[in-house]
């Protein structure tokens, strides 16, 4: 009964790890987004990130999901009216990333079954 608790345990904090991990990658794109350089150093270190985790509901989706839920927070409005991200180009595309990376996440997060081998089909490389 120890085995499954723990595994829960653990699954749990590794979706809390990429979860602020993510989080924290979004507070760096968005304070660096409205240079080119920036934005592009940005956006592909969050990529990488979240290319680097292995597909899964508790691994590449609460990464994606972080980064794109702090990067929703910082673009609101805040107090006096200030505005962290831009209603330019780079802020905009800076957006685009945010519903993007998500639905990247979401996407890959099952991998594809394995299709069935067929009578006469080549062994296969693996």
């Amino acid at each position: 009964m120890v085995r499954p608790m723990m595994r829960s345990v653990t699954r749990t904090a590794v979706a809390l790890g990429a979860g602020v991990s993510g989080a924290t990658l979004a507070v760096l794109t968005v304070a660096l987004h409205d240079r080119w350089w920036g934005w592009l150093l940005g956006v592909a270190t969050s990529a990488a990130a979240a290319l680097a985790l292995p597909p899964g509901w508790w691994t590449r989706l609460p990464l994606t999901l972080g980064w794109s839920a702090m990067a929703g927070w910082l673009a609101a409005p805040h107090d006096g009216g200030d505005y962290l991200v831009s209603a330019d180009l780079p802020g905009y595309l800076l957006l685009a990333v945010a519903v993007a990376l998500p639905v990247a996440g979401l996407v890959t997060a099952v991998a594809p079954p394995e299709q069935p081998r067929l009578p006469g089909d080549p062994p296969s490389r693996s």
